[in-house]
């Protein structure tokens, strides 16, 4: 045990806490990160621009407190999203993240139950622990598959406050089918159980996939999540929201802190909205790198889960630790997540895509010559 955790062991800690590690991903300095499913476009210079402009207007007034009810980024965000919504479906955090937090300080707690399908997100349980709610491991099928029938049977043997459904899921880049949101709803209506779908990737899916946003109306313990961090390119700003019916943002602002979204973020947010023509106009272009990443490692003997995100799930690795190591010695950083035979990489620009399969082609073709 080294020094540092001898320290915080030493501190009155939450039992529930003690032993955890700090959710994170490797942060290092190396030419081409495709670890984090950032998106690696960047902001644009025309939106860039205006963000500053922005910012720069709101720097101003930066005396006062911003508004607390941050009423015109909600109106904009409801704009965005369509379905009929409005601002009193909408609420927002320092990222989404902050977010499912609140959630979990209004609905869960101790006493409650969270539910999720590993893998998925690792903040889920992560967030579980922060607000004292037992997280429980729920089952997927073999190739991580979750269909209705499955989840639906265990919300109603589980009884979970709360469910996560990521979709597209993390790592894996799965959509899940809308019947498994509606399964997952009339499966919890006994324990009233708040049903979250995690749609941070929406935006990369392909074209025609339906958001859980279409089933909204009449299904109050629905809520569904979204970030401005991927298809925005605003990571650093961090900003998240959710949609979901009014009462349930009235919840959330009996835990969220005073002032929570400041004036810069705000503006932030808002001026990224006003010019998201050019954003996503990146976003198809990363789908096609991510199409592009599939092809490509199916072509090399690999095995790519179909995504719907700005990322890739891949197996057939007989050392993935090894494949992860020797892409970095190549200057190309993605995910080792854990999983046996399989790592994560996101979709960057053309160029970073090239390098990544290049680099990995090259590293399988010399694994592939060693003696066994």
């Amino acid at each position: 045990m080294n020094d540092q955790l001898e320290r915080l062991n030493r501190l009155p800690l939450r039992s529930n806490l003690r032993g955890l590690t700090p959710y994170g991903a490797p942060q290092l300095d190396v030419p081409i990160l495709l670890n984090v499913n950032e998106n690696t476009h960047g902001v644009p210079a025309d939106v860039r621009a205006a963000i500053s402009a922005a910012v720069s207007e709101a720097a101003a007034g930066l005396n006062r407190y911003p508004d607390r009810e941050f009423t015109e980024l909600r109106k904009a965000l409801a704009e965005y999203l369509g379905h009929g919504l409005d601002e009193t479906n909408l609420w927002a955090a320092n990222g989404s993240n902050e977010v499912l937090q609140q959630i979990l300080q209004a609905f869960g707690g101790p006493g409650r139950t969270a539910l999720g399908f590993p893998p998925t997100y690792s903040m889920y349980p992560l967030l579980a622990s922060g607000t004292d709610t037992e997280y429980i491991v729920g089952e997927r099928a073999e190739g991580y598959g979750l269909s209705a029938e499955s989840a639906a049977r265990q919300v109603k043997e589980l009884q979970p406050n709360i469910v996560f459904l990521c979709s597209p899921n993390n790592p894996t880049g799965t959509g899940l089918g809308l019947d498994v949101v509606e399964a997952v709803y009339e499966a919890g209506e006994a324990s009233q159980t708040i049903v979250i779908v995690d749609e941070a990737y929406h935006e990369f899916a392909h074209d025609g996939t339906p958001s859980a946003l279409t089933l909204l109306p009449g299904r109050e313990r629905l809520i569904v999540s979204r970030t401005m961090s991927k298809a925005f390119a605003l990571a650093g700003a961090r900003l998240g929201y959710m949609a979901a019916a009014p009462e349930v943002a009235d919840a959330l602002r009996l835990v969220r802190l005073p002032y929570h979204l400041s004036a810069i973020t705000q503006a932030t947010a808002l001026a990224a909205l006003q010019h998201r023509e050019a954003l996503m106009a990146d976003v198809e272009d990363i789908k096609k790198q991510r199409d592009r990443i599939v092809s490509e490692l199916t072509r090399m003997g690999l095995k790519p889960a179909a995504s719907d995100s700005n990322y890739v799930f891949f197996g057939g690795l007989e050392n993935p630790h090894r494949v992860w190591q020797e892409l970095l010695d190549a200057g190309v950083l993605i995910r080792d997540v854990g999983i046996p035979g399989h790592l994560r990489v996101t979709a960057g620009t053309e160029a970073e895509t090239t390098a990544f399969l290049t680099s990995l082609e090259s590293i399988l073709a010399s694994q592939a010559t060693l003696p066994a």
